[in-house]
């Protein structure tokens, strides 16, 4: 990498190496990256876990999950490569002496603690934040000796539990590091489709001007998960879906979807222009919030492990918000995601308004399928935009919905769809937080989003209505949007050519 300086050793320290964040995603996508000829040639990675583990048992241990997890790019002569700067340092890095073999390893490989550049990566529990950063200022191993020698910390999420939370987080972290040292992440910022979003709006003069309230019915926001709470079972019930999806990832995709274009591409403008989004937000009431909010909870959820049979927690949730602002005036966002659904997709719906008049008549009791952009975010991302064609060689005019796509698997068919982390972990090295939360983002998010949580967690909440295994989430989901005269448009990971 041109910018890199290799007299600079660059240090990644993960901490909470042993799980299994480290092994099927982050791992495994410092080597894609290392394929690509991206990681620095000084780079070493340092694993940090109270699980004791030599360097070629950590080695072993991550040659199997990269393996498994980076795809058409294993080698095994690339990887004896790449693991020649994996190394291990056991130790509990919030308790008393639990970095000294970090301090060895550091000592050993950058001649002393301050003689290189660090990330330092959480992929530990939020409530160890405090501790371990407690312990890397005392070991003097936050410390700038020269802008070269920079240090920055990766956190993940949950960030919080609520906004109390969340605002207490941030606290404890700036007593250590200044804002622009902490990245927190969000993966589904990294996901190319998201991105390309930001480039489709404001590379192209053809949809900015219609992508307003005059134009736009509504906007709907999908998170679709068809897999079961399975294992995780004792953690997911203390979150919940909204917890879980709706404060990150589904509202960061919503600020990407409404934000005005920066004047520049740089993290602090990008950054500025989505939390205008999200200070246009209005925030309801609990009382608003039952009425714009449907929950439910899949059928045999309280069977899980680590589930108690009582439990109120949802695990699917649709809710609307209002943007107001001169552009989103008037015009609902809804979003909904969940466990145990029918498919696995990630989407944003654009409805059009209808033609204020038309003239061509239709069937009896045939509706005008109005014009509708889709953005699939995953699994097979690409750009739909659906408008109404006459079907040719008929006795009557029939009107017939048809399809101008773009997907990346046809466009780009040579290239493969990078994972989110290697985005995310290559901006960190490279110190671009463009892709990261600030922390008045987390603050605001929890704001929007903690009444619906109270709504049902409250005594005398509403509750979560069942719903099987494999739908599209519980019926009051459906209405909803049926108040307003309006339905949820089926995803097109579900869609029949033909719907």
């Amino acid at each position: 990498m041109n910018g890199s300086n290799p007299v600079v050793p660059l240090t990644l320290v993960i901490f909470g190496a042993s799980g299994d964040l480290t092994s099927r995603k982050l791992v495994p996508s410092l080597y894609r990256l290392f394929v690509k000829g991206r990681l620095p040639a000084s780079t070493q990675i340092v694993g940090v876990s109270r699980t004791l583990l030599s360097n070629d048992e950590f080695r072993s241990k991550m040659a199997k999950s990269v393996q498994e997890f980076a795809g058409r790019e294993w080698s095994s002569e690339t990887w004896s490569t790449f693991a020649q700067s994996l190394f291990y340092a056991a130790g509990d890095a919030a308790n008393e002496g639990g970095l000294a073999n970090l301090r060895v390893f550091l000592t050993n490989r950058e001649s002393s603690t301050q003689g290189g550049a660090r990330l330092y990566y959480f992929s530990v529990s939020p409530d160890l934040y405090e501790g371990i950063l407690k312990k890397l200022d005392e070991a003097g191993f936050l410390e700038e000796a020269k802008p070269e020698n920079w240090r920055r910390l990766v956190v993940e999420k949950p960030f919080g539990k609520d906004l109390a939370s969340a605002q207490s987080l941030n606290r404890s972290m700036s007593r250590f590091l200044r804002e622009d040292q902490i990245y927190r992440i969000d993966h589904y910022l990294a996901k190319e489709n998201v991105q390309n979003l930001l480039v489709f709006r404001f590379a192209n003069t053809l949809f900015e001007p219609l992508w307003n309230h005059n134009y736009i019915d509504h906007v709907q926001l999908t998170v679709a998960e068809s897999v079961l709470v399975g294992n995780r079972g004792d953690y997911y019930d203390h979150a919940g879906v909204l917890r879980d999806m709706f404060q990150n990832h589904l509202l960061q995709v919503l600020t990407v979807m409404a934000m005005e274009a920066p004047s520049k591409y740089t993290a602090d403008l990008l950054r500025n222009e989505k939390v205008k989004v999200l200070e246009a937000i209005t925030i309801p009431t609990i009382e608003q919030a039952k009425k714009q909010m449907a929950i439910g909870q899949y059928q045999g959820y309280l069977k899980e492990k680590g589930v108690p049979n009582t439990s109120r927690t949802p695990t699917f949730a649709s809710i609307r918000l209002d943007i107001d602002n001169w552009r989103w005036r008037g015009v609902p966002f809804y979003l909904r995601s969940g466990k145990a659904m029918q498919t696995r997709a990630s989407e944003i719906l654009i409805q059009f308004h209808c033609p204020p008049h038309l003239m061509f008549p239709l069937p009896d009791g045939a509706k005008l399928q109005c014009n509708r952009l889709a953005v699939c975010i995953q699994p097979d991302e690409g750009i739909h935009l659906s408008f109404q064609t006459k079907v040719p060689d008929q006795e009557k005019l029939v009107l017939k919905p048809a399809d101008m796509e773009f997907t990346y698997g046809k466009a780009f068919s040579s290239l493969s769809i990078p994972e989110s982390y290697e985005r995310l972990l290559l901006d960190a090295l490279l110190g671009d937080a463009s892709l990261f939360m600030r922390s008045d983002e987390i603050e605001r998010s929890w704001e929007i989003i903690d009444p619906f949580i109270r709504a049902y967690e409250q005594q005398g909440g509403i509750l979560p209505e069942s719903y099987p295994v494999g739908s599209m989430g519980p019926e009051n989901s459906e209405r909803l949007l049926q108040e307003n005269g309006r339905e949820w448009i089926p995803l097109y990971a579900n869609r029949n050519p033909e719907s």
